[in-house]
């Protein structure tokens, strides 16, 4: 799947969005042996943790309820204005093509499929997919080729009329026809696709690939009937910010475990006096104030694992002393992401390198600190001179000013976490220094989507999570200029066609070197800014099963609930 957007770095749902826990000090234990920090790497290599158990291990019956930042209102989960939010709900009533693995080994889901076949034909990427015959939507539509074609059409960016948020890989694809039967798909991905286990892992309603349908239809409208899963949509409540489900009457395969599973928005603070009160099931810990509010509590257990997004801080080129990108080169090298780290991981007793790719994470193989070969690493001199030749002159109040106007820009700052409030004073100060006058606006967790869809930012703190690890696959939705994902308003036709070029080449490991020498190039354009990957983290009642720090695992929603 695509590469998904994620509210704030320190806000709840980013934590629960890849489910967090706690890191504890290694060593041996000798007297006077100073305890090591655990780092993303080691817990990468380490087992994931969310308790997993066969069906047979847990009950019938139950509820899960946890909190989120927020109910996107875009249900569907490819269109451009998703969110990481939309597809943990679409998950929930909408078939799962494939599953993985923590470690990111991809299968077919035997609960739709029943085969998937792959070959290469001629020089291109051919897959074959045989659907179960019991396979149906909820509104009684067979699930066939026709939904594949749907999901390639709406997402191929052939037709303007859809705002897709990747286009990756489906724009490769030439043709999807019935094979045998109707219940049989052929794909073909012309000149060949490396990354093909990252397609169809979730698929459409042919009903939904109509144009206006596809961009207005699932506003605020979940649509169950287009759903097929163990569960369904019992209850959605917009203006409470709630959404239920319950087992769907219509499934053929093994029935939920659950009775209920509930999303509720909440604040950061709110949710944690739910959890510490029993109302909610798992919450996220991803920071010192949240761990510390959990670390006395009996009945539950912290799990932890590496987590497989990106923090990140965006610049809006629409503005338009943003626009120069001379200044926006400024201005990440005024940044001391070193400092902020640390503010962000105060007294957790982790530590990471600052990452330096948005393509892949730094446990995985072919990592790369791609960002350190682009020459913005923190330098305040550097940026100050750089300011400077831009036009940009310091007053008497170190404020910088060009023709009657100050350099002065917003960052927007979600929630009520205070490390989340601490970040944010320490890069106004950072701007300060070089010149710049930063102004921080707090909005509530639940403006994410409108923050950033309706771009009402200068700069501005969220994430990618990766629901697959094939990273290189996505390099064009994080860095074309006309990706529903780059708002950040940078790029260029010319290095859109590099990176297509690059997309072209089907050797694996030829590909994601050649990608790595590109993200060099498209770090300079000085749009996002890596900031830290974190640990996963996230305080559980005892008992919940398959559910927790899980690195790249995705499961049947139908064996998540809680041990006999």
């Amino acid at each position: 799947m695509k590469t998904i957007k994620t509210a704030g770095a320190v806000t709840l749902a980013a934590a629960l969005a890849a489910s967090m826990a706690a890191c504890q000090p290694q060593g041996s234990g000798e007297p006077g042996e100073e305890a090591s920090k655990v780092t993303n790497t080691d817990l990468a290599q380490s087992d994931a943790q969310y308790n997993p158990q066969e069906r047979d291990a847990i009950k019938d019956g139950g509820t899960l309820t946890t909190a989120t930042t927020e109910i996107t209102p875009q249900f569907n989960t490819f269109h451009a204005d998703g969110t990481r939010y939309t597809l943990d709900l679409w998950k929930w009533y909408n078939p799962i093509m494939a599953l993985y693995s923590p470690e990111g080994e991809w299968s077919f889901n035997d609960d739709y499929l029943t085969d998937v076949q792959h070959e290469d034909v001629d020089g291109n990427t051919v897959v074959t997919y045989t659907i179960r015959d019991d396979a149906n939507f909820n509104d009684g539509t067979p699930i066939d080729w026709k939904a594949f074609e749907a999901t390639w059409k709406t997402n191929s960016g052939e037709d303007d009329a859809y705002s897709p948020s990747s286009t990756d890989g489906y724009d490769r694809i030439s043709s999807v026809e019935p094979g045998e039967n109707d219940k049989q798909v052929v794909v073909t991905w012309e000149g060949g696709w490396a990354w093909w286990q990252g397609q169809f892992n979730y698929i459409l309603h042919p009903d939904a690939a109509d144009a206006k349908v596809y961009e207005e239809g699932y506003i605020n409208n979940p649509h169950p009937e287009w759903g097929a899963g163990p569960y369904t949509v019992k209850e959605f409540d917009e203006k409470g910010g709630t959404i239920v489900f319950e087992r769907n009457p219509k499934w053929w395969g093994d029935k939920g475990k659950l009775d209920e599973r509930v999303f509720t928005v909440m604040e950061d603070q709110a949710s944690m006096n739910a959890f510490r009160n029993g109302q909610l099931d798992a919450t996220g810990v991803g920071n010192k104030e949240r761990l510390a509010q959990v670390q006395d509590m009996e009945g539950i257990e912290i799990r932890q694992a590496a987590t497989p997004s990106s923090s990140l801080l965006m610049l809006n080129a629409n503005n338009k002393i943003l626009a120069d990108q001379k200044v926006r080169q400024a201005i990440f090298k005024g940044i001391d992401r070193e400092t902020l780290l640390q503010v962000r991981y105060d007294g957790m007793d982790y530590t990471e390198e600052l990452p330096g790719s948005f393509m892949l994470f730094p446990f995985q193989e072919d990592y790369v600190d791609n960002f350190a070969a682009a020459g913005l690493s923190f330098d305040a001199e550097a940026a100050k001179a750089q300011l400077e030749e831009a036009g940009w002159t310091a007053g008497d109040d170190g404020m910088r000013a060009k023709d009657g106007e100050t350099l002065s820009m917003n960052y927007v700052n979600l929630g009520d976490s205070a490390t989340g409030k601490a970040i944010s004073l320490a890069l106004q100060k950072m701007m300060k220094d070089i010149g710049v006058d930063m102004k921080i606006d707090n909005r509530p967790s639940s403006d994410f989507s409108k923050v950033y869809n309706n771009q009402e930012f200068d700069m501005f703190s969220m994430g990618f999570a990766s629901s697959d690890p094939f990273g290189q696959a996505y390099f064009c939705q994080i860095y074309c200029s006309n990706s529903g994902l780059n708002l950040s308003n940078t790029g260029t036709k010319e290095f859109d066609e590099k990176i297509k070029e690059g997309a072209a080449i089907l050797d694996q490991t030829e590909q994601t070197a050649a990608l790595n020498k590109l993200e060099e190039e498209a770090f300079q354009l000085a749009g996002i800014l890596p900031m830290w990957n974190g640990p996963t983290m996230v305080a559980a009642k005892d008992g919940l099963a398959n559910y927790g720090a899980s690195l790249f695992y995705v499961g049947k929603p139908q064996d998540i609930g809680w041990q006999a």
